[in-house]
């Protein structure tokens, strides 16, 4: 079933969006800024507002990135937590820990369910601590681990996942886990000092104001897992403060960057997991055929360096070389390239502020003279309405960007279901955000966060049987 929208090109924006469809968009006139406030849901049916908004939280890093003084190489192989292990960014963590025994070893693993992926990564990491979310299967798990002579400790569910993220040997947690369900144990590894590898977004895009000033508090380090975060990461390294001008985000286009907008209507789920160049989950594929990854990584951009949303821009640039840029005050542009791999930026979060040297045959060595021609060219607002959602939810703050990044997931996973069509994820996303504009807290609680991202998913799944919008056969 779809619901029935009309193409994207003939959509009135509603009154979360301003109409403007320019590439860099300015900030939006009256309504959805002005009526932003500070409120704070009690959960009781209290809603106190303060006059002023708040400030925004400090950045992870103020637009440069400088060790501080006196840190020094990790004597020996570093210890590592991993949050998420049999998932993409997981496994391609271990596969590096695999590489360079001598510089990492893992202390401790959690997954979701694939208890036999488990089993087998202990096997052959040795972790200290297991965690399995789904606390049904620790017997499979306990079964499986049965002729392992130096077992682990098992602690199943939420629980086991929040001590695995603040195991006591842990210098560095890798936070793989999708969605908001990875949010309280990035929390708890912040509040036991670990540095946090983060490849979970809604770490940012719906905990920044809260994560940020909480890593700030325990001065913990955020360093970026994603290509185009770490890219910026790579860049700003060394400058002096105050230098960073502009950020570049680069993005592939996705599966239908070719195609006319006119046809969108027609598209399939197997036409959004056809990925170009990229071979992900079907959630990032999708994402990255709408664009929503990367107005996602605006937010996250605006939170990890600073930048204003104005100075943050995306570039399409079809072969995913170049994998962000930054431009400086005296508008010199320093990019970071290499092949459309996640294993180096998971790398440099582990190993940061040192470099690893890695074997050209596991590594393919960058050679732009074979590859011969990198193109850009000016992403299409209408074809991608995600970026103007993305923007204006940014601006809002607050809880406003857990609520798209919660409403996008809960879309993308009906359109994956064949319950929406692929337009409908636009209006289900900003119909969404337009009914949290009433109940917008900008300096909200974890709780708050959460009870947000909870909510905006159930209002997102009842837009379909929504006497506004009317199921048609796909």
């Amino acid at each position: 079933m779809a619901l029935n929208l009309v193409p994207s090109a003939e959509m009135k924006a509603i009154s979360f969006l301003d109409s403007s469809k320019s590439t860099r968009l300015p900030k939006l006139p009256g309504g959805f800024a002005l009526k932003r406030k500070d409120c704070r849901v009690a959960f009781r049916g209290n809603v106190h507002c303060s006059a002023q908004p708040p400030p925004p939280p400090p950045p992870a890093w103020p637009g440069r990135a400088v060790p501080e003084p006196g840190r020094v190489a990790w004597n020996g192989p570093k210890p590592i937590s991993i949050v998420g292990s049999t998932g993409y960014i997981g496994t391609q963590t271990l596969d590096i820990v695999a590489e360079n025994p001598e510089k990492f070893r893992i202390v401790a693993l959690a997954a979701g369910s694939n208890v036999t992926l488990l089993a087998d990564q202990v096997k052959r990491f040795k972790p200290q601590l297991v965690a399995v979310r789904n606390e049904s299967l620790v017997d499979e798990l306990i079964e499986a681990l049965a002729d392992v002579e130096e077992k682990p400790e098992i602690i199943p569910g939420e629980q086991g996942i929040i001590e695995v993220a603040r195991h006591p040997d842990a210098v560095t947690v890798v936070t793989g886990i999708v969605g908001c369900a990875g949010l309280k144990p990035t929390v708890a590894a912040i509040e036991a000092g670990k540095d946090i590898a983060l490849a979970n977004k809604e770490t940012l895009i719906a905990g920044g104001p809260f994560v940020l000033p909480l890593a700030h508090k325990h001065k913990v380090k955020i360093l970026p897992a994603d290509s185009e975060h770490s890219a910026i990461f790579q860049c700003i390294q060394g400058l002096p403060e105050g230098a960073l001008r502009r950020i570049i985000l680069t993005a592939s286009g996705g599966a239908f960057r070719d195609l006319p907008v006119d046809k969108l209507k027609e598209v399939k789920v197997a036409d959004a997991l056809k990925h170009p160049n990229w071979n992900m989950g079907k959630k990032i594929t999708v994402d990255s055929a709408t664009l929503f990854n990367k107005g996602l990584e605006v937010i996250e951009a605006h939170y990890l360096f600073g930048a204003e949303y104005d100075d943050i821009e995306i570039v399409i640039h079809p072969q995913s070389i170049i994998h962000s840029m930054v431009e400086t005050q005296d508008s010199s542009v320093l990019a970071q390239l290499g092949w459309p791999d996640m294993r180096l930026p998971i790398l440099y979060t582990m190993s940061w502020p040192d470099r690893i040297y890695c074997s050209e045959i596991t590594w393919p060595r960058l050679d732009l003279c074979k590859l011969g021609s990198l193109t850009f060219k000016t992403p299409d607002n209408v074809k991608y309405p995600s970026m103007d959602l993305a923007y204006a939810a940014g601006r809002a703050g607050g809880t406003m960007t857990g609520v798209l990044s919660a409403a996008n997931e809960k879309a993308v996973e009906l359109f994956i279901n064949e319950k929406i069509g692929y337009l409908d994820i636009f209006k289900v996303v900003e119909l969404t955000c337009d009914k949290h504009r009433s109940e917008l807290a900008t300096s909200p609680s974890l709780e708050e966060i959460i009870h947000y991202d909870l909510w905006a998913r159930d209002y997102a799944a009842s837009l379909i049987s929504s006497s506004n919008l009317s199921p048609v056969p796909v």
